[in-house]
């Protein structure tokens, strides 16, 4: 089966990105976690004007009129930003709630007992959020609330687009480790040259790639069992590849100034977003 991307598609990837790192760079995203976080409307807008959460929008229905193999792109380019608030949920709203699809309305949903974004979102789907109370959450940029009676929101399209964030996540911490071991000199020479540094960067690259594949398959098949297999290799990428990313930075990857530690805690986030590690694991097991 061909995975090899369209021109169309490589078109969109690069549209998204230059969007996202127009409207949310590096120093925007700095600017966002020293500020305390806080749903950007304006940026909302954009994304909706741009076709973010209408990507699958037949275009009678006002959307762009895509398939789901260029959903999991636009997602990939969000994780790959730390994109905040959201996403998946107002993206599978569009059509369904008013305004989701044009980015007026931002909207939620239940995942188990947490939903993400309860105080900036205008519509709650897939369960009761009254009675919800904070919880600390380790991203900065994910605020959290628990409800008291949990539902599942049960969409595999869900799983799909966070493991497309995850692949993000874990390509951008790949390209940081890469080049700061070219960059940082230990005893004269780039770290990279050292073989602990350079097994390091390879192992988060393989991982990338075979997730990258599952997660590319999944879009194309949509079959619940691959989906379920790309969320496991997307998060054990994203997480392992964060964490591997912060050995190859030393010292400056456990400071609050390195991005590193944001994606590591974006990760851990999603790792437990709409199907966690064990229910994935039960999935493919289960079809064996």
């Amino acid at each position: 089966m061909p995975f090899r991307l369209d021109d169309d598609q490589r078109a969109l990837r690069r549209g998204v990105r230059e969007l996202l790192e127009g409207r949310f760079g590096p120093d925007v995203l700095r600017a966002a976690v020293e500020g305390g976080g806080g749903l950007d409307r304006g940026l909302w807008r954009a994304l909706g004007d741009a076709g973010f959460f209408a990507l699958r929008l037949p275009e009678e229905d006002g959307g762009v009129g895509l398939g789901l193999p260029e959903a999991v792109l636009a997602f990939e380019e969000a994780g790959r930003v730390l994109l905040p608030g959201p996403l998946v949920a107002t993206h599978l709203a569009a059509g369904h709630v008013q305004g989701a699809a044009e980015g007026d309305v931002v909207v939620t949903a239940v995942d188990g007992t947490l939903v993400e974004w309860l105080d900036a979102a205008d519509v709650v789907r897939g369960g009761e959020a009254s009675g919800a109370r904070p919880v600390r959450s380790v991203d900065p940029l994910t605020p959290l609330h628990r409800v008291p009676r949990g539902a599942a929101y049960g969409d595999p399209v869900a799983v799909l687009l966070t493991a497309a964030e995850q692949l993000g996540s874990a390509g951008r911490t790949t390209e940081m480790a890469a080049r700061y071991a070219r960059e940082r000199e230990q005893f004269g020479r780039p770290i990279g040259a050292f073989q602990a540094v350079a097994h390091l960067c390879a192992g988060m690259l393989e991982r990338l790639e075979v997730a990258r594949g599952a997660v590319y398959a999944a879009a194309v098949t949509a079959d619940p069992v691959d989906i379920a297999a790309a969320k496991l290799l997307a998060d054990e990428a994203a997480v392992r590849g964060a964490r591997d990313c912060l050995q190859v930075y030393g010292g400056m990857g456990f400071t609050w100034e390195a991005d590193v530690h944001l994606h590591l805690k974006r990760a851990w986030v999603r790792a437990r977003r709409w199907m966690g590690t064990a229910d994935a694991e039960e999935a493919c097991a289960a079809a064996l």
